[in-house]
């Protein structure tokens, strides 16, 4: 195999960019980035861009998780561990379901 390969696997992907931000960092951060996207064999445009969007998937992920109470986890759990008895209509929703699935009409 010939050429960098580290280059090859890190390539900057070419997409069409429409939009742009724009943020003010401390020089020191600055450096920081610079050589994080070096090391990675990308601009700095696209390492930043790159963060943004992992760190934004991440914060997105985590607001979708769904949180309990304690006495809501423990009601969770028992509600699996002794379900109630189903209702008449969820009953009659099985036998009907069973009747059309097994294809007697």
């Amino acid at each position: 195999m010939y050429g960098n390969l580290t280059y090859i696997l890190f390539m900057p992907q070419f997409s069409t960019r429409s939009a742009r931000i724009e943020a003010r960092i401390s020089p020191a951060a600055l450096e920081t980035v610079k050589r994080a996207a070096e090391l990675q064999g990308r601009s700095v445009s696209d390492f930043v861009v790159a963060a943004a969007q992992e760190a934004a998937l991440r914060a997105i992920e985590a607001e979708q998780v769904i949180r309990l109470a304690v006495a809501d986890q423990k009601a969770f759990a028992e509600a699996i561990l002794n379900p109630p008895e189903p209702a008449e209509a969820l009953k009659r929703a099985f036998a009907r379901h069973r009747k059309l699935a097994s294809g007697a009409g």
